[in-house]
């Protein structure tokens, strides 16, 4: 990590953006521009007002002659209508459901397409934690749940798209396909250093996994990560206590209101595990927290859809953007840490013990088992309201 000529792409333009409204007028505006093709893929699309606004953006495009493939998790997107389905098709939209290798209504076993990315004529790109969904949005009804994304111009946004593209297509078929390159374009000439990362265990990748492990090992200074179902694994852990003892000072902004009560049991229970070894641990308490992002020394930052727990480790296909740069990452951190002072409480050893008495520990220690157990082999039941 420490040379980013090894593996980063340089020459790109990177812009952070927040959930909600910001989001998803990025998404309408870059799909609107679409000159040669447009890629989007993600876990959860519902079709509500904001799921029908995209999905307007998209038919706008096809309407132009545009390329345009939609691949949504055949899962946790199962209920979309018909009709909908339908009325894509009918415009000249390219979908598919992404496949596991068993599925019922009630639960899949294999793995699923939890990553969320937009790819517009191999030039644009935008990758982060968000699904198409009123929850993500800022609607009348409700603020948007908090999270992130990165928007991208420039030499990353070619890998973004062959990634898609040869994810596009149905596995029974990509042997022997021959994806067609991306447009050409003149790069931007400001060098911010970005990398595409995936994991996939199907196909072998722990890319973000090794990037978690890198911050940790080479963080001087200080590690922030801000994470939904932060409920890491044996590796994470070691090298986390070891950061620790090397002096790094190691902040978590986790969520204080969850839409998955047994993942924030099980998320409390190792609460005690990370105050013996002095990680902070901050609550974030407006609304839902469902963002992935972490960063370290103001110098490097990654987002995307991984969450720090053994599903996105072993049973998802998750998609980071790394960007190695001291003007982003600063800015990053500056971000986090207003939320952190502003919207967020330090939750202390004190206080667990004063809240949470036997009983209490109890079921926590039953959701953290329940969840590390489970959930390694198959993700149970939380489609509905990721």
């Amino acid at each position: 990590m420490t040379d980013p000529n090894a593996s980063y792409y340089l020459y790109n333009k990177a812009q952070l953006i927040r959930g909600g409204a910001e989001y998803f007028d990025l998404l309408e505006r870059l799909i609107d521009t679409a000159n040669h093709s447009v890629y989007l893929q993600t876990y959860i699309y519902e079709a509500d007002e904001t799921g029908m606004r995209i999905a307007a953006a998209l038919m706008r495009a096809a309407g132009r002659g545009i390329y345009v493939h939609l691949l949504v998790d055949g899962y946790a997107s199962q209920n979309l209508p018909a009709n909908f389905i339908k009325d894509l098709k009918n415009t000249g939209i390219n979908f598919r459901f992404f496949e596991p290798l068993f599925k019922s209504k009630y639960f899949y076993f294999g793995r699923r397409l939890h990553h969320k990315v937009l790819v517009v004529d191999g030039r644009y790109g935008v990758v982060g934690g968000l699904n198409i969904s009123n929850r993500y949005n800022d609607t009348p009804a409700q603020k948007a749940w908090l999270d992130w994304a990165i928007c991208v111009e420039g030499e990353v946004s070619a890998a973004l798209y062959n990634i898609c593209a040869s994810r596009s297509i149905s596995p029974w078929r990509l042997k022997g396909v021959q994806i067609p390159p991306a447009p050409t374009y003149l790069l931007p000439k400001e060098v911010c250093p970005v990398r595409a990362r995936a994991n996939d265990w199907v196909r072998a990748k722990r890319e973000i996994t090794r990037s978690y492990i890198e911050m940790l090992d080479q963080a001087k200074h200080q590690v922030i990560i801000m994470s939904s179902y932060f409920i890491p694994g044996r590796q994470i852990r070691r090298h986390m206590e070891r950061a620790v003892k090397r002096g790094v000072r190691i902040r978590l902004i986790l969520a204080g209101v969850s839409d998955v009560r047994l993942a924030k049991d099980a998320e409390r229970f190792m609460y005690r595990w990370l105050f013996k070894r002095g990680v902070e641990v901050y609550e974030y308490q407006p609304n839902v927290l469902h963002a992935k992002i972490s960063t370290y020394d103001r110098k490097w930052v990654t987002v995307g859809s991984y969450n720090v727990n053994e599903i996105s480790e072993k049973a998802s296909v998750e998609l980071n953007l790394d960007v190695f740069d001291k003007v982003f990452a600063a800015e990053v951190e500056t971000r986090l840490v207003e939320i952190m002072v502003r919207d967020c409480r330090r939750v202390t050893d004190e206080e667990l013990n004063r809240k949470f008495n036997l009983g209490h520990r109890m079921l926590q220690w039953g959701a953290y088992t329940i969840i590390r157990t489970l959930l390694v082999l198959f993700t149970f039941y939380f489609r509905h309201r990721e």
